[in-house]
Protein backbone atom coordinates (compact mmCIF):
# COMPACT_ATOMS: atom_id res chain seq x y z
CA UNK A 1 0.00 0.00 0.00
CA UNK A 2 1.47 3.30 -1.09
CA UNK A 3 0.63 6.31 1.12
CA UNK A 4 1.49 9.97 0.58
CA UNK A 5 1.89 12.90 2.98
CA UNK A 6 0.89 16.31 1.60
CA UNK A 7 0.34 19.92 2.72
CA UNK A 8 2.94 19.62 5.47
CA UNK A 9 3.19 22.66 7.77
CA UNK A 10 4.88 23.30 11.10
CA UNK A 11 2.03 21.64 13.02
CA UNK A 12 -0.10 19.67 10.55
CA UNK A 13 0.15 17.17 7.69
CA UNK A 14 -2.42 15.50 5.42
CA UNK A 15 -1.97 11.77 4.77
CA UNK A 16 -3.70 10.01 1.83
CA UNK A 17 -3.91 6.26 1.21
CA UNK A 18 -5.68 4.01 -1.31
CA UNK A 19 -8.84 2.17 -0.38
CA UNK A 20 -8.24 -1.44 0.65
CA UNK A 21 -11.14 -3.69 -0.32
CA UNK A 22 -9.74 -6.63 1.63
CA UNK A 23 -9.70 -4.69 4.92
CA UNK A 24 -11.98 -6.58 7.30
CA UNK A 25 -11.91 -3.97 10.07
CA UNK A 26 -14.36 -1.04 10.28
CA UNK A 27 -11.57 1.53 10.63
CA UNK A 28 -8.07 2.41 9.45
CA UNK A 29 -5.29 3.00 11.98
CA UNK A 30 -3.26 6.15 11.31
CA UNK A 31 -0.12 5.96 13.45
CA UNK A 32 2.74 8.45 13.73
CA UNK A 33 5.82 9.02 15.85
CA UNK A 34 8.43 11.79 16.06
CA UNK A 35 12.22 11.32 15.91
CA UNK A 36 11.72 7.76 14.72
CA UNK A 37 14.62 5.39 14.06
CA UNK A 38 14.24 1.85 12.67
CA UNK A 39 17.42 0.80 14.41
CA UNK A 40 16.20 1.87 17.85
CA UNK A 41 12.44 1.30 17.79
CA UNK A 42 11.63 -0.63 14.63
CA UNK A 43 7.97 -0.80 13.68
CA UNK A 44 6.64 -1.65 17.13
CA UNK A 45 2.99 -0.58 17.46
CA UNK A 46 3.48 0.53 21.08
CA UNK A 47 5.84 3.30 19.95
CA UNK A 48 3.21 5.07 17.81
CA UNK A 49 0.39 7.50 18.53
CA UNK A 50 -2.75 6.09 16.94
CA UNK A 51 -5.92 7.62 15.51
CA UNK A 52 -8.77 5.50 14.14
CA UNK A 53 -10.46 6.63 10.92
CA UNK A 54 -13.66 5.07 9.42
CA UNK A 55 -13.09 2.93 6.32
CA UNK A 56 -15.35 5.29 4.35
CA UNK A 57 -12.49 7.81 4.33
CA UNK A 58 -9.04 7.54 2.72
CA UNK A 59 -7.43 10.73 4.06
CA UNK A 60 -6.78 12.35 7.42
CA UNK A 61 -5.20 15.55 8.78
CA UNK A 62 -2.70 14.97 11.56
CA UNK A 63 -2.50 17.91 13.95
CA UNK A 64 -0.49 19.14 16.94
CA UNK A 65 2.85 18.28 15.38
CA UNK A 66 6.14 19.83 16.46
CA UNK A 67 7.91 22.24 14.05
CA UNK A 68 11.22 21.20 12.47
CA UNK A 69 10.76 17.56 13.47
CA UNK A 70 11.08 14.28 11.58
CA UNK A 71 8.02 12.02 11.73
CA UNK A 72 7.14 8.58 10.48
CA UNK A 73 3.47 8.01 9.62
CA UNK A 74 1.86 4.63 8.92
CA UNK A 75 -1.62 3.53 7.82
CA UNK A 76 -2.91 0.00 8.34
CA UNK A 77 -6.31 -1.66 8.40
CA UNK A 78 -5.47 -4.46 10.77
CA UNK A 79 -4.68 -4.38 14.47
CA UNK A 80 -1.06 -5.28 13.95
CA UNK A 81 2.29 -3.58 13.73
CA UNK A 82 2.67 -1.77 10.37
CA UNK A 83 4.99 -2.94 7.59
CA UNK A 84 7.61 -0.75 5.97
CA UNK A 85 5.54 -0.28 2.79
CA UNK A 86 2.68 1.13 4.88
CA UNK A 87 4.77 4.00 6.33
CA UNK A 88 6.09 7.35 5.16
CA UNK A 89 8.76 9.65 6.65
CA UNK A 90 8.29 13.44 6.45
CA UNK A 91 9.65 16.61 8.06
CA UNK A 92 7.56 19.42 9.51
CA UNK A 93 8.34 23.03 8.58
CA UNK A 94 9.54 25.93 10.67
CA UNK A 95 6.98 27.95 12.56
CA UNK A 96 5.53 30.84 10.57
CA UNK A 97 6.48 34.18 12.24
CA UNK A 98 2.99 35.53 11.64
CA UNK A 99 1.49 32.49 13.31
CA UNK A 100 3.91 32.80 16.24
CA UNK A 101 2.97 36.46 16.68
CA UNK A 102 -0.69 35.61 16.43
CA UNK A 103 -0.34 32.93 19.09
CA UNK A 104 1.58 35.30 21.33
CA UNK A 105 -1.11 37.92 20.89
CA UNK A 106 -3.81 35.37 21.64
CA UNK A 107 -1.91 34.25 24.73
CA UNK A 108 -1.40 37.84 25.92
CA UNK A 109 -5.05 38.61 25.29
CA UNK A 110 -6.13 35.55 27.22
CA UNK A 111 -3.89 36.47 30.15
CA UNK A 112 -5.17 40.05 30.10
CA UNK A 113 -8.82 38.95 30.03
CA UNK A 114 -8.25 36.48 32.86
CA UNK A 115 -6.45 39.10 34.96
CA UNK A 116 -9.18 41.65 34.29
CA UNK A 117 -11.90 39.23 35.36
CA UNK A 118 -10.02 38.35 38.55
CA UNK A 119 -9.42 42.03 39.37
CA UNK A 120 -13.08 42.80 38.69
CA UNK A 121 -14.19 40.04 41.05
CA UNK A 122 -11.79 41.30 43.75
CA UNK A 123 -13.04 44.89 43.27
CA UNK A 124 -16.66 43.75 43.59
CA UNK A 125 -15.85 41.85 46.79
CA UNK A 126 -14.08 44.91 48.27
CA UNK A 127 -16.92 47.25 47.32
CA UNK A 128 -19.47 44.88 48.83
CA UNK A 129 -17.43 44.64 52.03
CA UNK A 130 -17.10 48.43 52.33
CA UNK A 131 -20.83 48.96 51.72
CA UNK A 132 -21.68 46.28 54.26
CA UNK A 133 -19.43 47.89 56.91
CA UNK A 134 -20.85 51.36 56.15
CA UNK A 135 -24.41 50.07 56.44
CA UNK A 136 -23.69 48.37 59.77
CA UNK A 137 -22.09 51.54 61.19
CA UNK A 138 -25.04 53.57 60.02
CA UNK A 139 -27.47 51.21 61.76
CA UNK A 140 -25.40 51.27 64.94
CA UNK A 141 -25.34 55.09 64.87
CA UNK A 142 -29.11 55.23 64.38
CA UNK A 143 -29.65 52.77 67.23
CA UNK A 144 -27.40 54.86 69.51
CA UNK A 145 -29.30 58.05 68.64
CA UNK A 146 -32.62 56.32 69.32
CA UNK A 147 -31.31 55.10 72.68
CA UNK A 148 -30.21 58.63 73.65
CA UNK A 149 -33.57 60.06 72.58
CA UNK A 150 -35.45 57.41 74.56
CA UNK A 151 -33.35 58.12 77.66
CA UNK A 152 -34.03 61.83 77.31
CA UNK A 153 -37.77 61.27 76.97
CA UNK A 154 -37.77 58.96 79.99
CA UNK A 155 -35.91 61.52 82.10
CA UNK A 156 -38.36 64.24 81.12
CA UNK A 157 -41.28 61.96 81.99
CA UNK A 158 -39.72 61.09 85.34
CA UNK A 159 -39.15 64.80 86.11
CA UNK A 160 -42.77 65.64 85.34
CA UNK A 161 -44.01 62.77 87.50
CA UNK A 162 -41.82 63.92 90.41
CA UNK A 163 -43.16 67.48 90.13
CA UNK A 164 -46.74 66.20 90.09
CA UNK A 165 -46.08 64.00 93.10
CA UNK A 166 -44.46 66.90 94.99
CA UNK A 167 -47.42 69.11 94.20
CA UNK A 168 -49.91 66.49 95.32
CA UNK A 169 -48.27 65.99 98.75
CA UNK A 170 -50.64 66.75 101.70
CA UNK A 171 -48.22 69.22 103.23
CA UNK A 172 -48.03 71.30 100.07
CA UNK A 173 -51.82 71.30 99.72
CA UNK A 174 -52.14 72.47 103.36
CA UNK A 175 -49.68 75.28 102.71
CA UNK A 176 -51.73 76.30 99.68
CA UNK A 177 -54.94 76.39 101.73
CA UNK A 178 -53.21 78.43 104.44
CA UNK A 179 -51.99 80.91 101.85
CA UNK A 180 -55.51 81.18 100.49
CA UNK A 181 -56.90 81.88 103.95
CA UNK A 182 -54.21 84.49 104.59
CA UNK A 183 -54.95 86.15 101.27
CA UNK A 184 -58.63 86.23 102.03
CA UNK A 185 -57.92 87.49 105.57
CA UNK A 186 -56.05 90.48 104.18
CA UNK A 187 -59.41 92.04 103.39
CA UNK A 188 -59.49 94.29 106.53
CA UNK A 189 -62.59 95.91 108.04
CA UNK A 190 -61.28 99.23 106.88
CA UNK A 191 -61.88 98.24 103.29
CA UNK A 192 -65.37 97.11 104.21
CA UNK A 193 -66.21 100.34 106.06
CA UNK A 194 -65.15 102.52 103.15
CA UNK A 195 -67.82 101.05 100.94
CA UNK A 196 -70.41 99.02 102.88
CA UNK A 197 -72.61 98.53 99.87
CA UNK A 198 -69.96 96.83 97.82
CA UNK A 199 -68.02 95.21 100.63
CA UNK A 200 -69.02 91.65 99.81
CA UNK A 201 -68.35 92.10 96.11
CA UNK A 202 -64.96 93.73 96.81
CA UNK A 203 -63.95 91.02 99.24
CA UNK A 204 -64.95 88.38 96.76
CA UNK A 205 -62.92 89.97 93.96
CA UNK A 206 -59.87 90.52 96.15
CA UNK A 207 -60.03 86.94 97.40
CA UNK A 208 -60.29 85.64 93.85
CA UNK A 209 -57.32 87.68 92.70
CA UNK A 210 -55.23 86.56 95.61
CA UNK A 211 -56.27 82.96 95.10
CA UNK A 212 -55.01 83.18 91.52
CA UNK A 213 -51.71 84.59 92.74
CA UNK A 214 -51.45 81.81 95.30
CA UNK A 215 -52.13 79.24 92.58
CA UNK A 216 -49.33 80.70 90.47
CA UNK A 217 -46.97 80.52 93.45
CA UNK A 218 -47.93 76.89 93.98
CA UNK A 219 -47.33 76.10 90.33
CA UNK A 220 -43.92 77.70 90.62
CA UNK A 221 -43.05 75.21 93.38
Amino acid sequence: MVISVQNVTANTAVVIWPSIASCADSFYSVMYQSNWSTKLSGYSREKFKEERIPTSRTFHTVENLTPLTTYILCVTCQSASPASDQCKVFHTLDQDPATVNSKKKDLALGIWLTSSIILLIIACILIYGCLHIWWRKRQERAMAQNAVSNDKNKRQAWTKNELVEEYEKPGLLAVTEEKREEVCADNTPEDTQNDPLTADETNSLNCTDKEQKAAKLTAAY
